[in-house]
């Protein structure tokens, strides 16, 4: 039961980290019917960025600040400078445009950072551990990620609900043609989401950068699985996007435990650690699979099918 909880939390942990990055993607694609490959690389800086914006202030808390700001700015200026060249493009286009800036902004950070993996230290006041339950103590970091997670996806439900903006934004996702001929200024909108996207995925990498090794392409493989989420969700839906999330979360976290326990039951030895591995990795995959079967718009779709 002990560790049932712990992975469960994991699981949570993970959705919300994941809800970060899907957040920005879905509406970018909801809103602008863009696909932006590129949206895993701002994860990778904002991770990059905490490093360093932390070390030259020595503060773990400005870093993060900093890095959130900056991989802000980086989204507008990707926008400004390629990203709006493509509106209206094929989608093949969008997809290798890019996966260009991947490839260039990886490598930007290898020759900036060198290719060594990094380690954002844990400020004081947020490590060790605490008792959650008796006999289970989790680490105090992991929970105020949790905690922030949920606080920053209800506080970005608020603004989507309840805002000028949310509702120009929940329109662009619903009908993009029928708001830009009633006035709104879409190219505006678009860069606000950009903006937006650009910054929580931001968040994201410098949140995870004291749990996990900083290396360059360290977002390839959370982009796959904000594609899923979004799938999943339904696309331009921060709702579906959240529920998803923490299903994806838990998946993908539960599943590797019991999964290859239940491998280990059936089969011995070397095989029962091949098979368990790889099954517990097709489960999401399964999950999208069995969602799409049931409702091809995904669970909470911007526009109901």
């Amino acid at each position: 039961m002990t560790l049932l909880v712990i992975q469960a939390l994991n699981g949570v942990q993970l959705g919300l980290l994941l809800f970060l990055i899907a957040a920005g993607l879905t509406l970018v694609f909801g809103v602008m019917d863009f696909i932006n490959l590129a949206h895993g690389v701002q994860y990778m800086l904002g991770a990059y960025l905490a490093v360093a914006a932390a070390s030259v202030t020595g503060s773990f808390f400005l870093g993060v600040i900093l890095a959130v700001l900056v991989a802000g700015g980086v989204g507008l200026v990707l926008e400004w400078a390629v990203f709006r060249h493509l509106y209206g493009r094929d989608h093949l286009d969008q997809v290798l445009a890019t996966f260009g800036i991947i490839l260039f902004l990886n490598e930007a950070v290898r020759v900036i950072w060198g290719s060594a993996p990094l380690q954002l230290a844990m400020p004081a006041v947020l490590s060790g551990s605490f008792p959650i339950m008796p006999g289970l103590h989790y680490p105090i970091y992991r929970v105020a990620l949790i905690v922030v997670g949920l606080l920053v996806a209800a506080g970005l439900a608020a603004v989507i609900q309840g805002t000028r903006t949310g509702m120009r934004i929940r329109a662009g996702a619903s009908n993009p043609l029928m708001i830009a001929s009633l006035g709104v200024d879409i190219g505006r909108l678009f860069r606000q989401v950009f903006g937006v996207g650009a910054m929580l995925a931001g968040f994201a990498g410098a949140l995870a950068a004291p749990l996990l090794s900083v290396e360059p392409g360290m977002g390839d493989n959370l982009l796959i699985l904000a594609f899923v989420v979004i799938v999943i969700g339904g696309i331009g839906s921060i709702r579906g996007a959240f529920v998803a999330a923490i299903l994806v979360g838990l998946v993908d976290t539960l599943g590797r435990g019991l999964v290859t326990d239940a491998a280990g039951l059936l089969l011995h030895g070397t095989a029962a650690a091949r098979v368990g591995p790889a099954l517990a990795s097709m489960l999401i995959y399964l999950v999208m699979a069995a969602v799409l079967a049931v409702r091809p718009a995904g669970l909470f779709p911007a526009v109901p099918a």
